[in-house]
């Protein structure tokens, strides 16, 4: 009787212990921001993540986050950024939510000299984690705008930073990284300019992030097809969840991008984004459109549009159990 008991005991002390760890586990939360509530526009890029433990992560504010004092923002511990290309890094920004048009936003607002990133890291105290020679360019930046250059931390490719239980990973992105010279001094500016010639500074990348509740997300940033989509991404890394950039001529189009996922990544769900064109009417796929071709190319598993303001769910095995 008493080993009865005993092994009960045991038993229920397991499934409590077992319990309490899915509850732990929960929900990485993806909201992409965009110019237009519930759409998918032209000019949208911009991502933020929230682990289970709290940290929030922003992926390439862009020009549709309209600043530090953008109303669908908290805390951010983190900033990634993908290039200084001025629709990533953030050279203007709409003056408010849904200006202009979903294809012909307005973002009239200036972030020169600084940036929309650089601006926002200092006005939130957040981090910004690159990859090249972007560190240095970025610690500049912040140091004008008020902050400290210890919020910038530079990674190479094949090593990982730690915030709060979040890791995050460099991947690397064929494409290129040139800075406008209106981020830079009138002398360098003036240098540059009569040779059209931008500033290199090192490669751009894209990201893994793997989040405490297990689910890792591969965040391709501007980037042609790759080997290392199959070798790193899915071999080493087992992305569940891709968001894929679709833009075709600076990027890889809806046919490269869907081959990708189905023959290199082979996650269990994808996001498609930087369509640069409307993808949505109403917050459903625009018949034409580079969106429609890629989840009709797409094979086999769940395609999820990244509509602004809206949030979705997902699961440690890239299961969207929310907002889609």
């Amino acid at each position: 009787m008493k080993r009865t008991m005993f092994l009960l005991t045991i038993a229920a002390v397991s499934l409590l212990c077992l319990t309490a760890a899915w509850v732990w586990a929960g929900n990485v939360k993806i909201t992409p921001l965009g110019t237009h509530e519930g759409e998918s526009c032209r000019r949208d890029r911009a991502f933020l993540f929230e682990d289970p433990d709290g940290t929030t992560i922003l992926f390439d504010v862009g020009r549709s986050v309209m600043g530090p004092s953008d109303p669908r923002l908290g805390k951010v511990d983190v900033i990634l950024l993908s290039s200084v290309h001025s629709d990533h890094i953030g050279d203007r920004i709409a003056p408010a939510l849904n200006a202009g048009t979903c294809g012909k936003p307005d973002t009239s607002v200036s972030m020169m000299p600084n940036s929309n990133t650089v601006e926002i890291a200092v006005k939130k105290k957040s981090k910004i984690i690159v990859g090249g020679q972007m560190h240095t360019f970025l610690q500049k930046k912040v140091v004008a705008a008020g902050g400290s250059k210890k919020q910038v931390s530079i990674m190479r490719f094949g090593g990982k930073r730690k915030v709060g239980g979040v890791k995050i990973a460099l991947i690397p992105a064929v494409h290129s990284n040139g800075l406008s010279p209106a981020f830079l001094n009138k002398n360098m500016a003036d240098a540059l300019k009569p040779d059209g010639l931008t500033a290199y500074v090192g490669p751009d990348n894209g990201y893994i992030i793997t989040f405490s509740n297990g689910l890792v997300v591969y965040l391709s940033a501007d980037t042609g097809l790759m080997s290392d989509m199959e070798t790193v991404v899915n071999r080493y890394y087992g992305a569940e969840l891709a968001i894929m950039a679709i833009g075709d001529v600076y990027s890889m189009g809806p046919e490269e991008a869907s081959w990708a996922v189905n023959e290199l990544i082979k996650p269990k769900a994808v996001i498609p984004t930087h369509a640069n064109e409307v993808s949505t009417k109403g917050g459903n796929v625009r018949p034409g459109s580079k969106a429609e071709k890629f989840m009709k190319l797409v094979k086999g598993i769940p395609v999820y549009l990244p509509l602004s303001g809206k949030t979705m769910e997902f699961d440690a095995d890239g299961k969207c159990v929310s907002g889609c």
